[in-house]
């Protein structure tokens, strides 16, 4: 040890600013904030990098795991998660087959949705057959206006089996301002069986019954600094509820549960998770008092559920990209169950195979990667710890808007945190048109040879059994971020025929390469067929092996400066017998405009629109 210490006492430390001089010099005039400073979504900018010192304010640092606030997880010595998966429950003896069977394949948490109408003994007796809920986390979804029911054929059917009643957990999915979200109808009446419902559970302990189902927002393109702030209203919202009906503030605090999403922004969503635990456990605080600081009523439940929002119905299997990550960044954040949405949920109900993957991911996080043995292992990563705190900041200012406009509900009613979401999604959707925001497989580096083979975007459902009345409020839209582009790719797929994009390479061999790339990742995003080319002599000989091949679309790749040499006579040799496109948007742009060249296609381009004008040239 003795040694180590001289040996490091002989290395000064570099400076913040040694560190910045570096970087400038390595960046060769280059602008640092416009090069290396990341603008988020949230509302703040991430450094490239941190050191100890940018830490030295933050009081959650010093905080350890199990701890108030809990920054660090709930748990002290291991990272133990429930593996969940959920059966939409038609048939009872069906739903309870299956789920026999995937307790046997490494699930220990199991969700059923049942419509209201099938609430019974015999139901519940049928569908929890052989199953031993003293070892398995049971979690329930139905009929807002059936949970009570629910709760009181529960707790009678695990007094009838001699359950321990003290040891058994789960849930009853009661949530419903979800629904007033989900659906644009008002229930607020329901709200009045939040107490009933605790009052009916009060012999198991360990069920938690008010959910936060922010999962919708995350499902709805919200960002994630969004779901934060609006998941902490909900849930203050809830205890609103439930402490003015005369539920104690500790009991009320250890029935609420959240499923909240997760995106593919791996450090971000980590550090959102731990952000809402610290944040939950201060809300806790003020309405309980200082026994939140040694009382598991101010610990935030969590069961994290991968974003459906960017899942793609092309190139599917990269889904299993995005859920991994989302999954690991979950596993890393300490949450207490993670359900992980199949790769094929956009276009098909999940099949066995997709399931059995969808569970495989996190049996390797635990099995092979040992997630299940690190507590925090994220603690004490400078960026992770900055992003904490600067996500919790964004999000408690979002917190802090809703309660003086009169608290979640109320916002709720008036259409406003609707309306906010929806508006993500459109700047959303916005952005991955002009690809700001890449999709990849869709507007980024498509499959070039794939087709559906049949594959129609799945309808949305209802999140409740019974009842389709019409809503009178604004509705969340859960339309996915490639669904745009996937209409219009359908679209050229079921045309009379494929269209063909031919590369028109000519010129400077660096330039003609890359913009041929480029020009075929962005028609293809499309259906197109594109047909790259080594490169052409001549315009005349590229023009003639173009229409040779039967294109539609001639695309000129080359340089800029060369633009002005090659663009315009190719565009007159081809004279009309197919569309013509020029990659890229030359000093001399207005010259080839002026010749009647029409299309260009570059970085800016809106690719969606773009696409959608070429398709209606096309007769698609």
């Amino acid at each position: 040890m003795a040694n180590k210490e001289k040996l490091f006492s002989e290395f000064q430390a570099p400076t913040t600013q040694e560190w910045l001089d570096k970087i400038e010099v390595d960046l060769k005039g280059a602008d640092f904030q416009k090069r290396l400073v990341w603008r988020t979504n949230e509302g703040f900018n991430v450094q490239p990098f941190y050191r100890r010192e940018d830490l030295k304010d933050l009081k959650a640092v010093n905080s350890l795991p199990g701890e108030f606030p809990y920054v660090r997880g709930n748990k002290k010595d291991n990272n133990l998660w429930f593996v969940r998966q959920d059966i939409v429950v038609d048939d009872a003896k069906a739903a309870n087959a299956k789920a026999l069977d995937i307790l046997n394949k490494g699930v220990d948490s199991l969700g059923f949705k049942i419509s209201g109408k099938d609430v019974s003994k015999e139901f519940i007796a049928t569908l929890l057959d052989g199953i031993e809920p003293q070892c398995v986390e049971l979690n329930f979804k139905t009929c807002q206006r059936h949970c009570v029911e629910l709760a009181e054929v529960l707790v009678a059917y695990f007094k009838g089996k001699n359950c321990p009643l003290a040891e058994l957990k789960g849930s009853i999915d009661f949530d419903p301002i979800s629904r007033m979200m989900c659906k644009g109808k008002d229930v607020t009446a329901v709200l009045e069986q939040a107490k009933p419902l605790i009052e009916a559970l009060k012999e198991l302990p360990g069920y938690r019954c008010i959910n936060v189902n922010s999962v919708a927002l995350n499902n709805a393109g919200a960002y994630i600094y969004q779901e934060l702030g609006y998941a902490l209203a909900w849930g203050a919202e809830y205890l609103n509820v439930l402490t003015e009906a005369g539920v104690s503030a500790c009991d009320a605090a250890k029935r609420i549960k959240f499923n909240m999403g997760v995106s593919e922004n791996y450090f971000m969503e980590i550090a959102k998770f731990r952000a809402a635990r610290m944040l939950w456990a201060q809300i806790v605080r003020q309405y309980v008092g200082d026994e939140a600081l040694n009382c598991t009523c101010s610990q935030m439940h969590v069961c994290a559920i991968t974003s459906e929002y960017n899942q793609t119905l092309f190139d599917s299997y990269v889904n299993l990209l995005r859920s991994q990550t989302e999954t690991m960044s979950a596993a890393l954040a300490n949450v207490d169950s993670i359900v992980v949405t199949p790769f094929d949920k956009p276009y098909e109900q999940p099949t066995e195979f997709a399931e059995r993957i969808a569970r495989n991911q996190q049996l390797l996080l635990k099995e092979e990667a040992h997630f299940d043995k690190l507590v925090d292992v994220a603690g004490g990563s400078y960026t992770i710890e900055h992003l904490t705190d600067a996500i919790a900041q964004e999000g408690w200012k979002l917190f802090l808007a809703v309660e003086e406009a009169g608290g979640f509900l109320a916002e709720v009613l008036k259409g406003n945190i609707v309306n906010a979401i929806n508006a993500s999604n459109d700047k959303r959707h916005a952005a991955a048109a002009t690809r700001k925001e890449f999709i990849l497989g869709t507007n980024q580096f498509p499959n070039f040879t794939e087709t559906s083979e049949g594959k129609e975007p799945m309808a949305g459902c209802c999140c409740c059994a019974s009842g389709h009345e019409a809503g009178e409020m604004p509705q969340l839209n859960k339309e996915r971020l490639a669904s745009e582009f996937e209409t219009l790719r359908l679209a050229t797929e079921k045309a009379k025929k494929q269209p063909i994009a031919f590369m028109l390479t000519i010129g400077n061999l660096a330039m003609r390469q890359a913009r041929a790339q480029f020009s075929c990742n962005f028609l293809a995003a499309a259906g197109y067929k594109v047909m790259d080319n080594l490169g052409f002599k001549t315009v005349e000989e590229g023009v003639d092996a173009a229409l040779k091949a039967n294109a539609d679309i001639v695309v000129i790749c080359s340089s800029d400066d060369e633009y002005a040499e090659y663009a315009i006579p190719a565009f007159q040799y081809l004279n009309g017998r197919a569309m013509f496109i020029v990659a890229g948007a030359p000093a001399c742009s207005e010259d080839l405009k002026a010749a009647g060249i029409e299309n260009f296609i570059h970085v800016k381009s809106n690719q969606l629109e773009t696409l959608r004008a070429y398709n209606a040239k096309l007769g698609i």
